[in-house]
């Protein structure tokens, strides 16, 4: 999925995207279904914003808002996780940067313009999978 395919499916659920510079510390980025809004901090690298709005994409797909629940908060943060790297690594991409790299998440991420956390995800992805097929 390109940048502009994210901001397609943005716009046709009515999702605005503003660009701050009060997020906390640990946030990238947050989405405000009740607002159908996207919040991303000022100033990330393109792979890093890219992939944060990815997530964020995902969570506005599923109409996620914030809960209490530590498991629910997990699921949908695992979701969104998923969501993104699917549809943001193209699997003979991530094999050639695979055999290219080693194995080596960094490398990965930087090869296919995503964050080191995605390529995890997509690796779990990929290694569930082949257990399942197994």
């Amino acid at each position: 999925m390109t940048d502009d395919e994210i901001d397609h499916t943005l716009r046709s659920l009515g999702v605005r995207v503003h660009e701050v510079d009060d997020l906390p510390d640990d946030r990238d980025g947050e989405y405000l279904h009740a607002q159908r809004l996207i919040r991303l901090q000022r100033g990330m690298a393109r792979r890093l914003r890219r992939s944060v709005l990815a997530h964020e994409c995902a969570h506005a797909l599923a109409g996620d808002i914030p809960t209490l629940s530590s498991w629910s908060t997990h699921r949908q943060e695992r979701r969104a996780d998923e969501w993104a790297a699917v549809h943001l690594i193209d699997l003979a991409d991530y094999r050639a940067a695979d055999i290219r790299h080693a194995g080596h998440l960094e490398a990965m991420a930087l090869t296919l313009d995503v964050t080191t956390d995605l390529v995890a995800v997509y690796r779990d992805l990929l290694a569930t999978r082949q257990r399942a097929v197994l």
